[in-house]
């Protein structure tokens, strides 16, 4: 049974559809009855991962092989998914990424310029292409961004990541105001640590029961797309779990 029918036949748009937090997403929407454009940044190895997953790669549409740090990929992403005249009722930037740093005065200008693209000109590229093509649709939309706890101030030893993060915080604050007139909303889910096989096998010491679930990050997206939530904008919500 749907949790939220609003979502039924709605287009949403997925960045990272690839990932742990990804298929979770992609499970609980098509559970709503959403049509669903997934882009990755490997073709073959998101219809890979699908499979593995129990999903049919055919019943989707699927952009692969985009790197969302080109404004021509992206551009070009978007309008493949559009192509049809149907409008884009919703887009969840999940594309992005950690590494580890060090300390600032250790760290490198290749990290800066790789965190910062993957984890804040992606989520750019990607609402700014997306955007035009909601407001045409007349019909309102739904942005999701993914931020991180860390995003919140900043961190020693992650200070690269946290500063991209950041970045993504300011464009939720900002692209909600600017979006506010077209009735889209637009809201970042800030988790503490995803519980993946990666996260556990990188802090083997750390207590995993504490974490946040892609399932329980995944709902909450649900929420924030659905009517439920038409109210909410600009909002940084934390998704913490017990950590």
């Amino acid at each position: 049974m749907s949790t939220y029918p609003s979502l039924a036949h709605k287009r949403a748009v997925i960045s990272g559809a690839g990932g742990n937090l990804g298929i979770a997403v992609i499970k609980r929407l098509q559970a709503e009855g959403a049509s669903l454009a997934l882009i990755d940044h490997s073709l073959d190895g998101l219809r890979k991962r699908l499979g593995e997953q129990g999903l049919n790669p055919d019943s989707l549409m699927i952009v692969g092989g985009i790197d969302l740090t080109k404004k021509d990929q992206v551009d070009q992403a978007v309008a493949q998914i559009s192509a049809d005249g149907a409008p884009i009722d919703i887009l969840i930037n999940i594309a992005g990424g950690f590494r580890a740093e060090g300390a600032v005065h250790e760290s490198t200008e290749t990290l800066w310029d790789y965190l910062m693209d993957l984890n804040g000109k992606s989520a750019y590229l990607l609402s700014a292409a997306v955007a035009p093509v909601m407001i045409g649709g007349g019909r309102g939309g739904r942005i999701v961004n993914v931020g991180s706890r860390a995003a919140l101030s900043g961190v020693a030893g992650i200070a690269i990541y946290s500063a991209s993060k950041s970045s993504v915080l300011r464009l939720t604050e900002a692209m909600a105001e600017e979006l506010k007139p077209f009735q889209i909303t637009v809201n970042a889910v800030l988790p503490s640590v995803i519980d993946t096989p990666q996260n556990r096998a990188a802090n083997p010491a750390e207590d995993y029961t504490k974490w946040v679930s892609p399932e329980s990050l995944a709902d909450v997206i649900a929420f924030l797309i659905s009517d439920a939530a038409r109210d909410i904008s600009g909002a940084l919500i934390p998704v913490y779990g017990r950590a």
